[in-house]
């Protein structure tokens, strides 16, 4: 079994795809690394925005907050 990328307490920027446009992107916060097999790891993660915890999958994450400046 494969570690986990994020950390919980690790800050995280969601970048909304095609099919899940209806989650509003931004910076969350890790709150939980959920057990998952090497390909499909998942976290429990709160959104700055609006406070609602949500459950993503590794690949849907990125590290940090986008920095508007690149």
């Amino acid at each position: 079994m494969a570690m986990h990328l994020f950390a919980v307490g690790q800050d995280v920027q969601f970048i909304p795809g095609r099919w899940d446009s209806h989650v509003p992107g931004g910076t969350y916060k890790i709150t939980r690394a959920l057990p998952g097999d090497a390909t499909d790891r998942t976290y429990r993660a709160r959104g700055a925005m609006d406070g609602v915890e949500r459950v993503f999958r590794e690949q849907q994450l990125r590290a940090g907050p986008v920095s508007p400046f690149g």
